[in-house]
């Protein structure tokens, strides 16, 4: 298995995570980000790996070649037997959980960013609010580990790099339980953690690259 993204979290980290938690060999086909990274990308390998939509993140596992960062962690989802029993409920919360990520996109890679921020943390807090709400302990739809934990777990990190006040009680302790997790416990405390190296977006965003340890 290869999952193909560039050197840093954004949409690719939550896919690396699952199968981290999982226990999955995979192949870790990081681009670096300088300009023969991309150029090797954008000029050699993005046309010839036979995806149908070229683009990153990528998964190619045996036949199965995909793009889309929510094609794929779903995908992962239904093969490592991840997927919520209530699909409906799953497919919302995967939705708004990647609504609040994109959210921190839009700031984040924009000039404006210090008068966006406020307006960004006001909308986290009510969020943030009903997430606690729906969570239905200890794993968002119970006992059962859902990849939607995963790429809730993980966006909310990025989020709660830029703003770790907004991040107390029942939410806090939700996302300590999923790092928690066998696997992702260890990883999270290893030396090859790319968290402590990573930016959560590109380092040339102008608004917050979100530098490690640099909220």
């Amino acid at each position: 298995m290869e999952l193909g993204y560039w050197a840093l979290r954004g949409l690719g980290e939550p896919s690396r995570l699952l199968l981290r938690y999982k226990g999955v060999e995979f192949k870790d086909a990081t681009i670096p980000l300088t300009d023969e990274g991309a150029g090797k990308w954008f000029g050699e390998t993005k046309e010839n790996l036979g995806l149908d939509f070229p683009n990153l993140p990528y998964l190619i596992d045996g036949d199965v070649k995909i793009t889309e960062s929510l094609a794929i962690i779903r995908y992962l989802g239904r093969k490592f037997d991840m997927m919520p029993d209530d699909l409906a409920k799953g497919d919302m919360m995967e939705l708004v959980i990647q609504s609040q990520r994109m959210d921190l996109g839009k700031i984040s890679y924009s000039a404006d960013f210090e008068n966006l921020k406020e307006g960004f943390i006001t909308k986290l807090k009510v969020f943030l609010e009903r997430f606690a709400k729906f969570v239905v302990k200890p794993f968002i739809f119970g006992s059962k580990v859902t990849y939607i934990d995963i790429l809730a777990y993980e966006y909310l990190d990025h989020i709660r790099a830029l703003t770790p006040e907004s991040f107390t009680g029942e939410v806090s302790e939700y996302m300590q339980r999923v790092a928690d997790l066998p696997n992702i416990a260890e990883w999270l405390k290893s030396e090859e953690c790319t968290n402590k190296t990573y930016t959560i977006n590109s380092p040339k965003a102008p608004g917050w690259p979100g530098f490690p340890n640099k909220a």
